[in-house]
């Protein structure tokens, strides 16, 4: 009987596959890459056109021995490594170290794991693709060149520690451009005008558009409070009557499933996990889970993907469970999902997506985490929801007209629920009421309401809108968005506050340097139309080598531009009033992952650090102290009493100097997109005030 080894990244991949296959196969894992470029030095031959100088990874000889004793023994050797160029370029690398010829079928691949995904392909193995292993190897060379280059420029001109990327430099730039349209705008005044409308004893809001010209509309903007008092004292003593009515249906198409992009984007916003923290959890998901009553088993697709395809026969199963759980009308009758683009080599891969749908989240809670179980709850259902039909509503809207002025109201009505039976845990339609209405009719007008307003500022990236518009500009791939955010962190170019990347002041400082020298090279579309090159290398129609070789003319001759103009920057700590207890020292004010902080100048002799604290004009309602902004060990904001630990006050929202009208105690304020929310922080007196549209 044939004996076989079969060679898989992960140790707990190797545990979930062995499980599928018989005793004449044995499974090992390499624990990752086996082979890659030198760390202390750049590793790549320029001068003999750009050859890579691999060697062995520091602690991997053990693995490496062992893969080599096993395969001794058997008779077929499969490489089983992920389904992406990474993945590829990890069985290539094998392939050398075990002896193995890459033209032989040594190489096997699995959407999912799954017994059924993994003896089909263990009986359908191929070559290795040559195409996606040079792909990965042009970025890896284009990587380190940049990186390896003018990183030791950055050190030598600013100061040790930091790095320079195609993908992490592009993005620090995109958080800086950001934070600058923030600074220079200019806020410019609006206004608008609700009416509270009136018919059968009950209200309705409609909202002021504009007036008739020649029986047409024409939308009036208003810009100072003199207009919004001429309109009003227009509208003074005037009837006000229906002009229209519109009633009609719209339908509520589903969501796509999930890409590694929108995957990363919906945990941010809906788990509030990073992006990081997704794929660690997603990677498990995807590896295997020992079911209670099942075993191991891979519960979900593989991860890194930009595609929204879904297997026929995956779509076939989820309809039949759709019609059984919910009936045929929730059916989309087998509807694929789109394309999200056709000639992309990761739409090889289909969406991420459950394994099986019959494994509901609910039915294997029990052996899952609580972070494993919301992310697969968050993939079965949005995989659910893509294959169900689509929401309806019924729609009305009218126009009420005072003279030749128009209001316009419109609402919808939930007719048929459609995937959102599903999916509207999470989101749901704004479900607005109106009254039947006839033509020429008079309504009662009970209010004008005019209300001020002032345009706002771009809004800081998070990391979901940070990682859309990443993949909208076409820059990086799936593997990267989370590597590439973790990386401008741990260099201190950018900070999270309240969930939002600000850069600091060496961010700043890197992306101008940057700019001024290498604005060609470091730039959006640069960075984009790389990715594409390197699409081109991975489908067979470029040389991996011309790739480089193009890039590499125009970097070389401005590297040695910037190496000769650039003069030595200091960077000039903020220095405080505080005084370091340690050594007597004023503290000065550094940039961590989790913004500022107070460090010694003393460093490395003193090592002191405490919270930058900032001081609110607040009185502390506990103590004779201020109240200071703080933040958690994982960088949340919080307010609490500068005489802490000596008095424990602490509040999630913002204290403000008012006291409460109702029962004398502080009151705080909590603001988001469309309004600001006072209320009491004395539970018992429930005092809230809203204020609409003010930030």
């Amino acid at each position: 009987m044939q004996k076989n080894l079969v060679i898989v990244e992960s140790p707990a991949k190797a545990k979930t596959i062995g499980k599928f296959l018989g005793k004449n196969y044995k499974v090992k894992a390499s624990v990752g890459h086996v082979r890659d470029l030198p760390k202390s030095t750049l590793g790549i031959d320029i001068e003999n056109n750009f050859e890579p100088k691999y060697i062995t990874i520091r602690g991997k000889g053990p693995v490496i021995k062992e893969l080599k004793s096993e395969a001794k023994k058997v008779d077929k050797i499969y490489l089983a490594t992920d389904p992406d160029r990474e993945g590829e370029a990890i069985s290539w690398h094998l392939s050398h170290i075990l002896g193995l010829d890459e033209e032989d079928p040594v190489r096997i691949e699995f959407n999912e794991i799954t017994k059924e995904a993994v003896s089909g392909a263990i009986k359908n193995p191929r070559p290795i693709n040559r195409d996606l292993v040079d792909a990965q190897q042009a970025r890896r060379v284009l990587d380190r060149l940049v990186g390896y280059k003018i990183s030791p420029l950055l050190w030598r001109k600013i100061r040790k520690g930091l790095s320079a990327g195609r993908v992490q430099s592009v993005a620090v730039k995109l958080v800086c451009d950001r934070e600058k349209e923030i600074e220079e705008f200019v806020p410019e005044e609006y206004w608008s005008i609700k009416g509270i409308f009136e018919k059968n004893k009950k209200d309705f809001e409609a909202s002021f558009y504009g007036e008739l010209k020649d029986n047409k509309e024409v939308k009036k903007d208003l810009k100072s409070k003199k207009e919004v008092e001429e309109v009003l004292e227009s509208l003074e003593n005037e009837k006000y009557s229906i002009h229209e009515v519109k009633r009609g249906t719209k339908r509520r198409n589903p969501y796509s499933p999930y890409t590694t992009s929108t995957l990363q984007q919906d945990a941010s916003k809906r788990l509030r996990f990073s992006a990081k923290k997704t794929m660690v959890i997603a990677q498990q998901l995807y590896e295997g889970i020992d079911i209670k009553g099942e075993g191991t088993v891979g519960l979900i697709t593989y991860i890194r993907t930009d595609s929204t395809r879904i297997s026929k026969e995956a779509i076939k199963e989820t309809n039949n469970f759709i019609i059984e759980n919910y009936g045929k009308d929730y059916s989309s009758n087998g509807k694929k999902a789109r394309k999200k683009k056709s000639g992309d080599i990761q739409d090889a891969h289909e969406a991420i997506r459950a394994t099986s749908v019959s494994r509901k989240p609910e039915d294997i809670k029990e052996s899952l985490s609580a972070d494993q179980y919301k992310l697969y709850k968050l993939i079965w259902e949005r995989f659910v929801a893509s294959q169900m039909s689509a929401a309806v509503y019924e729609t009305l809207s009218i126009k009420i007209k005072s003279g030749n002025y128009i209001f316009r109201a419109s609402g919808s009505k939930l007719k048929f629920d459609g995937f959102m039976r599903i999916y509207n845990a999470y989101e749901s339609e704004n479900n607005i009421e109106l009254p039947n209405f006839k033509e020429g009719e008079e309504v009662k007008l009970k209010k004008l309401n005019p209300n001020q307003h002032f345009t706002q500022p771009p809004a800081r990236y998070t990391e979901a809108t940070l990682i859309k518009i990443l993949e909208e500009l076409g820059i990086g791939r799936p593997s990267t968005y989370s590597p590439t955010i973790s990386t401008i962190l741990n260099r201190e170019y950018v900070v999270l506050e309240n969930r939002s990347f600000r850069p600091t002041e060496l961010g700043l400082l890197v992306t101008d340097l940057l700019e001024d020298y290498f604005k060609n090279i470091i730039n959006e579309e640069f960075t984009a139309d790389m990715e594409e090159r390197l699409d081109e290398v991975a489908d067979g129609k470029l040389p991996w080598k011309k790739v480089i070789e193009d890039f590499y003319s125009e970097f070389h001759e401005v590297l040695e531009v910037a190496e000769k103009e650039i003069e030595k920057i200091e960077i000039k700590d903020e220095v405080t009033d505080v005084i370091c207890e340690k050594c007597g020292k004023n503290m000065v004010v550094k940039y961590g992952r989790y913004g500022k902080f107070l460090a010694c100048p003393g460093y490395p002799e003193c090592k002191n650090t405490k919270p930058f604290l900032e001081e609110l004009n607040v009185n502390c309602p506990r103590c004779d102290g201020k109240v200071v902004e703080r933040r958690t060990k994982k960088g949340r904001k919080f307010y609490g009493c500068s005489n802490y630990p000596k008095c424990n006050f602490m509040s999630w929202d913002q204290p403000i100097d008012e006291k409460c009208p109702e029962c004398g105690d502080i009151l705080v304020k909590r603001v988001n997109k469309t309004s600001t929310t006072i209320k009491c922080m004395n539970k018992s007196c429930g005092y809230k005030k809203v204020e609409k549209d003010i930030k």
